[in-house]
């Protein structure tokens, strides 16, 4: 054998090795990803038991409330007013509105876009 098919021989076989090599590269990285992943959930809160359930009001289930609700006016003022001066913090808050009568922008009209009638006449 001369030295030229000596280096072809050697680079055959790391050729062959190589794959070999990365594979289990590969699969010590998915064992260490695995054992990782189980440390991890073992250090996490077990799941709430069944007493640990939130569980509904002893008056049954809250049910939904329709009312109408007028805003709190913004204080006018010479000055800039800036979010924390508002009442509750920049939350434009509201009160129920003394009319029952649901609001509409014309009459015979629900206020809504694009509901396909006729429009104003």
């Amino acid at each position: 054998m001369t030295a030229l098919s000596t280096e072809i021989a050697a680079s055959l076989g790391f050729l062959g090795i190589a794959p070999l090599i990365a594979g289990v590269i590969v699969v010590a990285g998915l064992i260490w990803a695995v054992r990782l992943g189980i440390r991890v959930r073992r250090r996490e809160p077990a799941p709430p038991r069944p007493e640990e359930q939130p569980r509904l009001p002893a008056d049954g289930p809250v049910s939904e409330i329709r009312e109408y609700r007028e805003p709190d006016e913004v204080p006018r003022s010479g000055n800039r007013l800036t979010p924390h001066r508002l009442k509750a913090h920049g939350n434009i808050g509201s009160r129920p509105s003394p009319s029952k009568k649901r609001p509409r922008w014309d009459e015979g009209n629900n206020g809504s876009f694009g509901s396909g009638g006729p429009g104003p006449t």
